[in-house]
């Protein structure tokens, strides 16, 4: 009965081991997924964080690229203490799993709380940096960050076009154009002398709200991804947990 008893518990660690090493791949792909989306965020879309005069925006970029190599580097612990079966590196790799974890539920907590905050944040500045620092001297990223909006997002204006016409540089003494000639639907230019709808993005909306609909878009995204790997943690702890105490119990 004995070394029926003792091919048993190896045939469960084996299977324990498998499973555990599954779950790593599974994280390590989805750290690699929030690290891509962090640097994506960082390249393409680092104009946009420049007009919000906030540095919560710019911060959690760099926080979702340091989350995104830490779990990588969790994962990989994982793996080799699952291979290598060192229930030392198991303890560790652990406590690193549950400490993400808190990380996750306390920054979703936060951003609950503060995004009304945060939108409150995001109109006001946004407006102000439009009307007082497009095409201003020593504000040439403003000004490109602002007609990439414009073009990227079909939209004319912080709420709507007509908020161009109290803008510092439409009432420049140099300047003959009602709206900047990012707005036309067809960019040339000067085409910005004519605000006629059939030229200009009129009727589709301000950039507020299309840059809060992006904005929202990519938290519901983030969301369901933090969902998943904190699903993902405490499988993975559970395994980790049954590993460790069958490791234990093993003879060898």
């Amino acid at each position: 009965m004995e070394p029926q008893r003792e091919k048993t518990q190896t045939c469960g660690t084996i299977c324990l081991k498998y499973l555990l090493f599954l779950f790593n791949v599974l994280f390590w792909l989805a750290g690699g997924a929030v690290l891509a989306v962090g640097v994506w965020t960082l390249l393409e879309k680092s104009d946009y964080i420049s007009l919000l005069n906030s540095s919560f925006y710019s911060a959690s970029v760099y926080i979702l690229i340091a989350a995104g190599v830490i779990v990588i580097v969790t994962g990989i612990i994982g793996c080799c203490a699952t291979l290598k079966e060192m229930k030392s590196l198991l303890i560790v790799y652990l406590i690193l799993l549950f400490c993400i974890f808190l990380l996750e539920v306390v920054a979703g907590v936060l951003a609950y709380i503060n995004y009304q905050e945060l939108d409150e944040e995001l109109r006001r500045n946004l407006h102000v940096t439009m009307q007082q620092k497009y095409q201003q001297p020593g504000e040439e990223s403003v000004t490109q960050a602002v007609d990439k909006l414009q073009q990227e997002f079909k939209c004319c204006g912080s709420h709507n076009s007509s908020d161009w016409s109290d803008s510092v540089w439409i009432h420049s003494a140099d300047n003959d154009r009602l709206v900047p000639d990012s707005c036309c639907k067809t960019p040339s230019d000067l085409c910005g002398r004519r605000d006629h709808p059939s030229n200009i993005y009129k009727v589709e909306g301000g950039c507020i709200m299309k840059l809060e609909e992006f904005i929202l878009s990519q938290l519901y995204i983030l969301g369901a991804v933090g969902i998943g790997i904190a699903f993902l943690q405490l499988v993975g702890m559970m395994f980790t947990c049954c590993l460790y105490r069958n490791l234990k119990e093993d003879p060898y």
